[in-house]
């Protein structure tokens, strides 16, 4: 029987910020082109971008795959891709926050935490939306639309969502941090992600964030997500 992590209620009545890939995260913190640019190209690594999040540094954040690498200031990730995973393995073995997958090879079989990864299942049930039960998390497509869920769990009342931008920028770029990995050949054979596909769990995570009496806001104004209300990041610092 595998174990199954029962999210604890961490951030009870609080809010959270939820930080994906989209390329408009860095730009709501004001961060020159010209680091951005070395980032996405590799010149420099994503914790350049750490010092123009001080803002957000004592806020409760859950980072979405790469984030990780922006610093150990993050104090969740969730990631559900095992290619993802294989690339990164190495140092996220390093790295001390929260680390929290639905992928099925962190069951382990054993009833010992693997890796250092907790494990929360795809509920079978509900695939769309925010599951009620905190041993399960409804898969909504993409890591990102997860973790919606996974704050729930956590207990907070107002999730803001940073880089959740499902659209290319102006210049054709999908994520703030280039391709995941140079080196990773099945990452650079894989085409634009197929945001259609992911826009699909937001509605009804709305439908039930509404039901849960959570607010969730949009830090993207260009977002291709139209359920969440739009807000800037200094909207959202003044209230919070």
């Amino acid at each position: 029987m595998a174990e199954v992590w029962d999210v604890p209620r961490l951030w009870d009545g609080g809010m959270c910020f939820i930080i994906g890939g989209g390329p408009s995260m860095p730009r709501q913190f004001g961060i020159p082109e010209s680091v951005i640019r070395d980032v996405m190209s590799w010149k420099v690594r994503p914790d350049a971008y750490s010092e123009y999040l001080r803002p957000i540094h004592d806020k409760h954040i859950i980072g979405v795959n790469n984030v990780y690498q922006i610093g150990t200031w993050i104090d969740a990730l969730f990631f559900g891709d095992s290619s993802w995973y294989l690339v990164h393995r190495q140092a996220l073995a390093k790295w001390p926050g929260l680390k929290v997958s639905c992928n099925p090879r962190f069951s382990n079989r054993h009833g010992k935490e693997l890796e250092g990864v907790r494990y929360i299942p795809k509920d079978k049930t509900k695939r769309h939306g925010i599951s009620n039960n905190p041993c399960v998390i409804s898969w909504n497509g993409n890591s990102g639309a997860a973790a919606i869920n996974l704050a729930v769990h956590m207990g907070v009342k107002q999730i803001a969502l940073l880089g959740f931008d499902m659209d290319l920028d102006s210049e054709g770029i999908s994520h703030w941090h280039g391709q995941h990995n140079r080196s990773s050949t099945s990452f650079k054979k894989r085409k634009v992600p197929s945001f259609t596909r992911h826009l699909m769990g937001f509605e009804p995570i709305a439908n039930d964030a509404q039901k849960l009496g959570v607010e969730i806001l949009n830090i993207s104004v260009d977002s291709k997500i139209t359920q969440f209300k739009k807000v800037t990041l200094n909207e959202v610092l003044g209230n919070s």
